[in-house]
């Protein structure tokens, strides 16, 4: 039986995860659950998986959780980043499942390598912020990272049989987002919900929302560069709206191998939970005889400039990637408040990367700083919008 840390146990990633472990409880534990402040589903968990300890973003949450458990089954409650990185680091745990959204992330997935765990990562953050650092961290522990995003997933797995030299090319799809076929000039009519409402994935604001802007495939594409240790001209963004065909692998013979199935985060989770065994999940294969066809499209960079950023970050390297990242987090979630645009995600996201004076070879500090600094200045240009 392996023994599991959810970090993130209440987002999309996290209740897939347990949905996985709920299938199959004779081959997994839940040992630490974590989440930032939904207590009441948190709490549902806690009754039933039975965690030996939980984290939650701060005091005050974690007394709501002490008094709605009052008289039950009652794990180890703490708080703050502290608490985040006890559990990653839960002396009892196999592997830990890093799903938490944004920048939090890094922290924790580090303390997990650092402690020795099996790292399933979902937290595409953690790599484009500190990539360098953070897969020479894993090598130096012996630590396996494992790809939980559905594209990376998909790539690993198309790479199992075949030796990474002959990789020549990585084909990573996209689904497009809700406004793929939207023109430029009705952006401005966008609002929260519209961006929210993802045509084929179901995932948590931030995600859906970098997905509407394409910013998600963009950390995506640094992401990869880290974990299959390629340049970022290897990489070739396809919009693929019907979200089947989950990534493709070139190999430098010609050969192309894909890896497909329904969209649904269960199998990316399941492959890494129990790799390099496989599950039985109940889930269906797609219909491909009734399906119309499997299309495949460049992305507009214009429209969609997020690629572009990316690519950029790749580039120059040092502290710019988690400057772009920390800008996109700031502004998305200005949007959400209505405080800001679609299109002004755009502006601020380049405004900051223009402005920032990048930092090569940075250590975890000066990443750290960096993206405080462009937090701040995003925070500043945003006053200016409004």
């Amino acid at each position: 039986m392996k023994s599991l840390t959810i970090l993130g146990s209440t987002g999309s990633i996290g209740t897939s995860a347990l949905k996985v472990v709920g299938l199959h409880p004779d081959k997994f534990s839940i040992k630490c659950l974590t989440c930032a402040t939904n207590i009441d589903l948190l709490a549902a968990q806690i009754k039933q998986f039975k965690p030996a300890m939980v984290a939650v973003l701060d005091e005050q949450s974690a007394g709501r959780l002490e008094k709605m458990l009052s008289g039950r089954f009652c794990p180890e409650i703490l708080w703050g980043e502290s608490g985040f990185i006890a559990a990653a680091q839960y002396v009892d745990t196999d592997m830990v499942l890093a799903a938490m959204v944004g920048a939090a992330g890094l922290a924790p997935a580090l303390a997990a390598i650092d402690a020795g765990k099996q790292l399933a990562l979902a937290n595409k953050e953690t790599l484009v912020m500190a990539g360098e650092i953070v897969m020479a961290r894993a090598r130096e522990k012996g630590v396996d990272i494992l790809p939980v995003d559905s594209e990376h997933c998909a790539i690993f797995q198309c790479l199992q049989g075949n030796r990474n030299r002959d990789l020549k090319k990585i084909f990573l799809t996209a689904s497009g987002g809700p406004f793929r076929n939207l023109s430029h000039d009705r952006f401005k009519r966008i609002t929260p919900a519209m961006a929210l409402d993802h045509p084929t994935w179901n995932m948590g604001a931030k995600i859906s929302i970098d997905s509407a802007t394409l910013m998600n495939k963009a950390l995506e594409v640094i992401e990869a560069v880290w974990l299959f240790d390629v340049s970022v001209e290897q990489i070739q963004v396809l919009i693929h709206p019907q979200s089947i065909v989950h990534s493709m692998v070139g190999f430098k013979d010609g050969g192309v191998m894909a890896q497909l199935g329904e969209p649904d985060m269960m199998h990316a989770i399941a492959y890494a939970f129990s790799y390099p065994d496989r599950m039985d999940l109940n889930l269906n294969f797609p219909d491909f005889a009734a399906m119309n066809g499997l299309t495949f499209d460049d992305p507009d960079t214009k429209r969609f400039p997020s690629l572009g950023f990316a690519y950029e970050a790749c580039r120059r390297g040092g502290t710019l990637p988690a400057v772009m990242n920390a800008a996109n987090e700031v502004a998305v979630d200005a949007f959400l408040k209505e405080s800001i645009g679609f299109s002004d995600i755009f502006t601020l996201v380049r405004e900051v990367m223009g402005a920032h004076t990048c930092i090569d070879n940075p250590e975890l500090s000066g990443i750290i700083e960096a993206d405080c600094w462009a937090r701040e200045k995003a925070h500043s240009l945003i006053q200016s919008l409004v």
